[in-house]
């Protein structure tokens, strides 16, 4: 690699006049681009091969996008490291990078439909023409990649859009999350070398620490009475209070869930019911292992398995065939617990009327706090085993949680106040030795 002079001939042919550039017998001699703008430039091979160059008005300078040496020295230590990136690659723009990594994901059905939606506000489908978008949109999905890599500030503006969308703080996050993906698969691709969206320049809204409040036994006890006044189902509400099933595994809950018998009495929670598009775009019901594919196992209670057997023989178990895991997949049956009056299985939307009315009859909070969202009794079966002094492994495992550090962050104001547990431990390591005795406290007479 060198820096090459544009304007002036390395071998100028015979008879040739020099140019005025040149100083005593340095002589110069024009050559056809003499006088052009750009007069530096600096060339090189890369990976491939094939003859790359770039041209500068300035030659010496710190700036590898100004000036021609500094460009020359960045470019041969990236061939040297093995970290050149090709500037033609990140030409690519944001949407048309984001659709190629989006065809390439292989995910369940529910979670690519979520990714989906991430993916409606990064590409701005608000904008009905390039020229003319819709009001507090900041369009970042047509610009391309290696300009965006360069500019934190328009990721940053783009967030501020977000916000003012009215796009609640955890969500905006939750977008950004994505977006960061994208360019972190953009960099492993070699279109461009660093992400924006890592940038200390870009911050993103807080979102408000919300400390999660059980219910009370009167509260659990009120929904519970709602919810079985209008379906005979009032073990829906104890199988998430009594043992901290999320409300889309409650409604997959079958007969063959439960381990009745013996000392290793339990619930099996080995599936959920979600609600995703088929093919043709219409949404259906399947099968699904639970959250983050994780099955699980919870002790059964002697209250919880009494209440499930006055279930059963309240409104016996009703078998349900639906697909697993996606609309084409195959088909298995199960004998559910809690189903519709029309023998169909509950799925949230169909089953937020009732909640509605079992939250306002136990005094829960309404929507946006989430303490009133049926997720709210497994907060409560958290608290109930804290107070029994479970241990937080357990808990985490029983509540399906793949971190115990995430469970603890949320149930730790939760848990007993075990101060005075530390200051006995501490007296009974030490022992006797150092507590003051009646034979070591001086008589008033001196002796």
């Amino acid at each position: 690699m060198a820096v090459y002079d544009r304007w002036h001939l390395s071998h100028p042919p015979e008879g040739a006049e020099p140019c005025k550039c040149g100083r005593g017998r340095n002589k110069l001699y024009p050559s056809a681009d003499h006088g052009t703008a750009r007069r530096w430039q600096v060339r090189w091979r890369d990976e491939s091969g094939r003859q790359r160059k770039k041209n500068f008005t300035e030659k010496v300078g710190d700036d590898p996008e100004r000036h021609a040496a500094a460009c020359d020295a960045k470019v041969n230590a990236e061939l040297d490291a093995d970290s050149w990136i090709d500037p033609e690659l990140g030409k690519i723009t944001l949407e048309a990078y984001a659709k190629q990594w989006r065809g390439g994901l292989a995910s369940d059905p529910a979670s690519l439909e979520t990714v989906d939606k991430h993916l409606a506000h990064i590409y701005d489908v608000e904008r009905t023409d390039r020229t003319k978008r819709a009001p507090g949109s900041s369009p970042i999905g047509h610009r391309e990649m290696r300009a965006l890599a360069k500019s934190p500030s328009a990721i940053q503006q783009w967030v501020k859009s977000l916000e003012a969308k009215g796009l609640a703080p955890g969500y905006v996050k939750a977008i950004t999350t994505t977006l960061s993906t994208i360019f972190a698969a953009a960099i492993e691709d070699g279109r461009i070398s660093r992400n924006p969206v890592r940038s200390k320049s870009v911050r993103l809204p807080t979102v408000p620490d919300r400390k999660v409040r059980p219910w009370t036994l009167e509260m659990v006890q009120a929904a519970r009475a709602e919810v079985d006044r209008r379906h005979s189902s009032g073990a829906m509400v104890d199988l998430a209070a009594a043992a901290g099933l999320r409300e889309s595994e409650v409604f997959a809950f079958a007969e063959e869930d439960i381990v009745f018998l013996g000392a290793d009495r339990k619930i099996l929670v080995r599936r959920q019911i979600k609600r995703i598009k088929d093919a043709e775009g219409r949404y259906q019901l399947v099968f699904a292992l639970p959250k983050r594919g994780k099955e699980r196992e919870v002790p059964l209670s002697d209250t919880l398995s009494l209440r499930l057997s006055e279930q059963m023989a309240k409104r016996p178990p009703v078998p349900v065939t639906l697909p697993w895991g996606r609309p084409d997949g195959k088909p298995r049956t199960f004998r559910l617990l809690f189903v519709k009056a029309d023998g169909l299985p509950w799925y949230r939307q169909a089953f937020e009327h009732t909640w509605t009315a079992a939250r306002a009859a136990a005094g829960a909070p309404p929507p946006p706090d989430e303490n009133g969202r049926f997720h709210g009794l497994r907060h409560t079966f958290a608290s109930i085993q804290l107070a029994g002094g479970a241990d937080i492994l357990k808990l985490a495992a029983w509540l399906g949680h793949t971190d115990p550090g995430f469970t603890l962050r949320t149930y730790a104001h939760l848990m007993p106040d075990v101060r005075d547990v530390g200051r006995r431990a501490v007296d009974d390591f030490f022992g006797a030795a150092d507590r003051p005795s009646a034979l070591d406290v001086p008589s008033k007479s001196g002796s």
